[in-house]
């Protein structure tokens, strides 16, 4: 949906795990997200291990760069089953270049912050409900049930508006709008009234 959890809160709930039990972090998306949802654990702790991706932030989606952080003695466990060739060399270089370009990293955030407060207004301005994000997609709640939302999804579509919905109900009454350009969300705020008129 787009949510973070406090840091705090996520290490204070290790401490509720079964001594056996591995934390997974999902943090895909913790370079758009406050500093408060970094986990103030040791990237060494053996009860914790953490995924991130360069697909994100840094824009490196078709090259598929994915990796884990933890203990090293997790991370050996891992190399054992892991497809060791599943990341080319072209990829590892692109991906050590991107991380080095903390200025290009920081107009992308920059970027996304500034498109979600705008999607976020577009939201409120057509009666619908933004939903904080710390991540590149801001969640809009639709109102009523998956149904609307799903009318809602095909009308944007004839319009020339791909968005996404989340899965279940009752999270299927909510839409999620990815971060674009200034242009793409000019094409959003046009189209989105004569598609709520559509179905409504």
């Amino acid at each position: 949906m787009g949510s973070c959890i406090p840091g705090d809160e996520v290490a204070e709930s290790l401490e509720a795990l079964p001594a056996d039990a591995l934390l997974v972090l999902d943090e895909a998306y913790l370079e758009f997200g406050p500093d408060a949802a970094h986990v103030p654990l040791p990237f060494d702790d053996p009860r914790v291990i953490r995924m991130r991706t360069f697909s994100k932030a840094y824009g490196m989606a078709g090259a598929r760069v994915g990796y884990a952080i933890g203990a090293p003695a997790l991370i050996a466990v891992f190399e054992r089953i892991r497809n060791h060739f599943g990341m080319n060399r072209t990829a590892q270089i692109g991906a050590l270049a991107a991380f080095e370009d903390r200025d290009w990293l920081a107009h992308v955030q920059a970027q996304v912050a500034a498109a979600r407060e705008e999607i976020a207004r577009i939201a409120r301005d057509n009666g619908l409900t933004p939903l904080p994000s710390a991540t590149n997609f801001v969640t809009v709640d639709c109102g009523g049930d998956g149904a609307r939302a799903r009318a809602l999804v095909a009308a944007l579509a004839t319009r020339g508006v791909f968005v996404r919905m989340p899965f279940v109900a009752p999270e299927d009454r909510c839409i999620r709008i990815s971060c674009g350009t200034e242009a793409d969300l000019a094409v959003l705020a046009k189209a989105l009234p004569a598609a709520l008129a559509e179905v409504t």
